[in-house]
């Protein structure tokens, strides 16, 4: 299970955290806490399983972070890339770039946890609506309206960031 899943919940853990070695930190959560108790959806729905069980630990660390005040803006990495807003290669912006970055992740870390899942397996791994339906055992309607919701916070969130700097 291990061989055939390592690789999907570190990049999912990577692109949810942007830093390496939080995503290393993390695949290892995720598969200690399988060894201590297969879940009966692991085996229903691996694919699922494993991209709600990384999201989920990389949110729970980010939260954590924001709760120890630990999280830097050196700590992203500049590779990681965004996609939910257009973030440019200009080196001019690189900082602001940054800057967002963190600001989109602590935002979408204070989403409800389904609407955060959604929004990751969305703008951070890529995933259709109705791919996203299938992984979360739900209908793409479901998914349409929650990202829907979630786009609208985050925007009121980051809006002045946005009017700011945009």
């Amino acid at each position: 299970m291990f061989q055939r899943h390592h690789d999907r919940v570190f990049r999912t853990a990577y692109r949810v955290t942007g830093n390496a070695a939080d995503a290393e930190d993390i695949l290892q959560t995720v598969f200690l806490r399988l060894a201590r108790g297969p879940q009966p959806s692991v085996l229903e729905n691996p694919e699922g399983y494993f991209a709600r069980a990384a999201i989920n630990a990389s949110l729970d660390l980010l939260r954590s972070r924001k709760r120890s005040k630990t999280v830097a803006v050196d700590d992203i990495d500049d590779q990681q890339p965004v996609t939910a807003f257009a973030i440019g290669q200009n080196p001019a912006t690189r900082h602001e770039d940054r800057e967002l970055r963190r600001l989109i992740r602590a935002a979408v870390s204070r989403l409800g946890p389904t609407s955060a899942q959604m929004f990751a397996l969305r703008y951070f791994e890529g995933h259709s609506n109705g791919e996203i339906a299938r992984l979360m055992e739900t209908s793409a309607l479901v998914v349409g309206v929650t990202l829907h919701r979630a786009r609208a916070r985050l925007r009121k969130e980051i809006g002045q960031y946005l009017a700011d700097h945009g």
